[in-house]
Order: structure tokens, then C-alpha cells, then sequence
């Protein structure tokens, strides 16, 4: 008979403590971390003294690979930043480049990019409430939400043949126009939603573990939002009134009527009720465009070729220098491809989302910096998490609905 091995786990003790506060990483190798975050935690008991977020698992150069493509090569990458919400990114980025190279895309374009910016609010909600749920244990939520989520995918593949990264936007406009067939299908989604909304909510509105796990829980103040940078449902939770789409309106938001949902405890309950009551404002908005659509170009007479040559078409002129010698000058028109620097913000469903560029006079970003609401938000759960249970960590990362690719990007 073989003699069992004994072995001692040794759990590692923080600096400078008596023997009762612990050092302890969750993830990458965590089901709520998805293999793409780490947390370092000091612990008391079952207590968060200190929680570091730690990111870069998944990073990829956004910004860099930028710098050696166009404007509209550039497009592409912006799908896999938040790849849940991958159409509200394209727009974001077509909106802060035309504002730097000062298009303005026609109206119609505009109403249509305001309606697929509004269905990818819908899709990340939705699968922001279904994974959100499902990590505190309800199961029921996760299923629903996908059968709906599924019917918004439907829609996006049948506008622009794609379920995931689009690339449908254009600098100035959209690529192609809605066919009769999208709007009646996103006609019949919207009048059935809304009933759905309201069973997602009777499943755990009033469920006592869902309550017990998100009242009272992670709570942060405006003060504390404002100052870390919070934005979207993440500040509005915690009674700050901001909102791009209304502060500063882009397409055709200054033309339809919506309310900003707000909380007040800044808990984990508020930051799920403003998302719930952004799902129904956003059908509200879809809605309005759909009955206001107007005739028209989907793309504007001034927008780039889809391949933007590196600079400006040169005319060549004959020209004499001073000492009476014959010379060729090179003319390049400057406004197309103005020299200086812009940043322009949209609000995507994590929070407002910003493009800087400086640009150099060429096709290309000489620089392009991100603005991601998801970097910003994981930066904060070491302030939210402080002083609160273990058992709360994977509520509290998933009330702030990051997504770690656009943060290491």
C-alpha cells in the first residue's frame, strides 16, 4: 500500500502584515476575466484592501499600426476595439475624421448612422446584461437577451453582409443605402421589443439575490466618477448628468427627442437601471429616424475615395526663379488633407469613446490616440472595489461592462 504524499500549501502574506492580510491574483485564467485580465488583490479576511487592475493581455498596436495606413484603411481597425459594439465605433471615427478634414456627411447618411449607432447600444446592452447576469447566477436573463441580440444580428447582416466587425459607415457618409425589407424587419424588432425589455426585468427586478448582490454594492459617488474619468452609464449611475449625444450632438441626434436615464446611489442597481431605461430610449430614437428618414445621397460630393492617395493631387506649374532660370512648381491643395490636430468624442454604449488625431497633411494620422471609455473604467474598479467582499469583485468588474480589447488597444 503506497503512502499518500502530504503536501503544505503556503499562501502568500502581504508586506508588513501580522499574518491576516493576503496576497491573492485572480485571472488571467478566470472565467470573468476571459483570459485577458488580471487582478492583484490584498485581502483581509474576505475584505479587498487593495485591488490593481492589470491590463495589456490583449494588445495589439491600434494606435501604432494608425500611423502607416490612411484615414480609411484605418477604418477597419476601429471594429476591433469594442467588437460588441463594433458599428457605434465605426461611426465615432468617421465623425471625428470628417470633422477634421471638414465633411459633412448628407443628412440621410446621417439619420441612418444615428439608427445602426442606436442597434449596436441595443446588441452590447443586451450582451452586457446577459454575461452580467449570468456571473451572479442568473441563467434565465442570459438566454433571453441572446434571442433578441440574435434578431439585431439578423439586421446588421442583412444592411451590410457582416455579424460582427462592419466597417459600414464611410468617411462622409454610409456604403450603401437601407432597402425597404431592413426597415420593415427593424420596424417589426421595435414594436415587439420593448415587451421583451419588461421580461428581462420581472425575472430580477424584484429577485432577492439579485438584489442582495447589486443594492448597495460597489457604490461610488459623482464626485469620485467625475474625478477617475467615468463616462456613459458608469457616471450616469452616479447622478452626473452627461451625455455626448446631448452635450455634443453629432448625426442626427439634435434632431430626435430621448431622454438621459440617471441614478442615484452610484451602486450597481443604479448602473443596471440606467442601462435598462438606455435600452428604451434608444428604441425611441430608432423610431424617430425611421419616421423622419428623409430622401437623399448617402454619401457626401466632398468624402475621400475609399483609396485616399497619400497627398493631395500635385499640379504642376512653369515657373522662373529670380536669376531668370526655368523652374517646375509643385502645387498641392492644402485644404484637402489640413495640417493641425482635432479630438472629437462620440458616446458608444460604455461611455464616450475619442478620437485624437494630429495630422501632417498627408492621408495618414501622424498620430492617432484612442479615448477608450473601457481603459478608463478598469482603471477605477481598484477605487470601487476597496472595502468590499470578494464575493462582489466579478459584480462590480461586470457593472462597469469593459471590454478588454479596446483597452489594450
Amino acid at each position: 500500500m503506497s503512502t499518500p504524499i502530504r503536501q503544505t500549501l503556503e499562501v502568500p502574506v502581504a508586506e508588513g502584515s501580522d499574518g491576516e492580510r493576503y496576497s491573492l491574483r485572480m485571472g488571467p485564467q478566470h472565467p470573468a476575466t476571459h483570459g485577458v485580465l488580471r487582478v492583484d488583490l490584498e485581502l483581509d479576511g474576505e475584505t479587498i484592501i487593495e485591488c490593481t487592475p492589470q491590463v495589456g493581455y490583449l494588445h495589439r498596436g491600434f494606435e501604432k499600426l494608425a500611423e502607416s495606413r490612411t484615414h480609411t484603411q484605418n477604418l477597419i481597425l476601429t471594429d476591433r476595439l469594442d467588437y460588441i459594439a463594433a458599428m457605434a465605433n465605426n461611426v465615432g471615427y468617421c465623425v471625428a475624421v470628417e470633422r477634421l478634414l471638414g465633411i459633412e456627411a448628407p443628412l440621410r447618411a446621417r439619420y441612418i448612422r444615428t439608427i445602426v449607432a442606436e442597434m449596436s447600444r441595443l446588441c452590447s446592452h443586451l450582451l452586457w446584461l446577459a454575461t452580467h447576469a449570468l456571473d451572479i447566477g442568473a441563467m434565465t436573463v442570459f438566454l433571453y437577451c441572446f434571442r433578441e441580440r440574435e434578431i439585431l444580428l439578423d439586421l446588421f447582416e442583412d444592411l451590410c453582409g457582416a455579424r460582427l466587425t462592419f466597417s459600414y459607415p464611410r468617411i462622409g457618409g454610409v456604403r450603401q443605402d437601407v432597402t425597404r425589407r431592413f426597415v420593415d424587419e427593424l420596424q417589426r424588432f421595435l414594436d415587439l421589443f420593448p415587451s421583451r425589455i419588461e421580461e428581462y426585468e420581472t425575472l430580477i427586478d424584484t429577485n432577492r439575490i439579485w438584489l442582495k448582490r447589486t443594492v448597495g454594492v460597489g457604490r461610488i459617488s459623482g464626485e469620485e466618477a467625475l474625478a477617475l474619468g467615468l463616462t456613459g452609464a458608469c457616471l450616469r449611475g452616479s447622478g452626473v448628468d452627461y451625455d455626448v449625444r446631448k452635450h455634443e450632438p453629432y448625426d442626427a441626434y439634435h434632431l430626435v427627442d430621448f431622454e438621459v436615464p440617471l441614478g442615484t446611489e452610484g451602486d450597481i442597481y443604479a448602473r443596471y437601471r440606467c442601462r435598462m431605461e438606455e435600452l428604451h430610449q434608444s428604441v425611441r430614437i430608432i423610431q424617430q429616424c425611421l419616421d423622419q428618414l428623409p430622401p437623399g445621397p448617402i454619401v457626401s460630393e466632398d468624402a475621400p475615395d475609399l483609396v485616399m492617395p497619400l497627398k493631395p493631387v500635385a499640379t504642376i506649374t512653369p515657373r522662373r526663379s529670380r536669376y531668370g532660370t526655368a523652374m517646375i512648381g509643385v502645387d498641392r491643395n492644402k485644404t484637402l488633407y489640413p495640417d493641425g490636430d482635432v479630438y472629437v468624442a462620440t458616446e458608444v454604449p460604455k461611455g464616450e469613446l475619442g478620437f485624437y488625431f494630429v495630422s501632417d497633411g498627408t492621408s495618414r494620422p501622424y498620430r492617432m490616440h484612442i479615448r477608450s471609455p473601457s481603459f478608463i473604467h478598469i482603471a477605477a474598479l481598484g477605487v470601487i472595489a476597496r472595502g468590499e467582499l470578494i464575493a462582489d469583485l466579478i459584480a462590480n468588474i461586470g457593472s462597469l461592462d469593459v471590454v478588454l480589447g479596446e483597452s489594450d488597444r
